[in-house]
């Protein structure tokens, strides 16, 4: 579903903290928000050289799924300076496919939730 927005880097940050238990910190300084739970990384929100045009947000992804999503979404590129076989880099345009970037900040948290501790995840997450 695309949706055109004033500003896409503000509707990213609010959905990555909606998610349970996620907190958000800048320790690469003001140009980038860092979204964690439980101090892991599921994203991280700014600019990328590789995106000189739009600011962008960086997501784990299944390395299976990678390849998938490069040659199917010109907005998605490797993860701009993280392992590019577990991160992708994703454009956000003013006209931004809301779907699919929500659908992909989920991804990521889950991915990071389930690499935690059962005791230290999300209720919504404990299995």
């Amino acid at each position: 579903m695309t949706t055109v927005l004033d500003d896409p880097a503000d509707w990213c940050r609010t959905a990555c903290l909606a998610l349970p238990g996620a907190t958000t910190d800048v320790p690469f300084g003001p140009g980038t928000d860092v979204f964690r739970v439980h101090g892991r990384i599921f994203a991280l929100l700014g600019r990328a050289p590789t995106v000189p045009d739009h600011p962008t947000v960086t997501l784990k992804a299944e390395p299976d799924e990678i390849p998938l999503l490069l040659g199917a979404h010109p907005t998605v590129v490797p993860g701009y300076h993280m392992n590019k076989k577990h991160w992708v880099t994703v454009a956000l345009p003013p006209d931004l496919d809301t779907g699919l970037v929500g659908d992909l900040v989920e991804d990521s948290y889950d991915l990071v939730v389930l690499g935690l501790p059962a005791r230290l995840r999300p209720l919504t997450h404990r299995r």
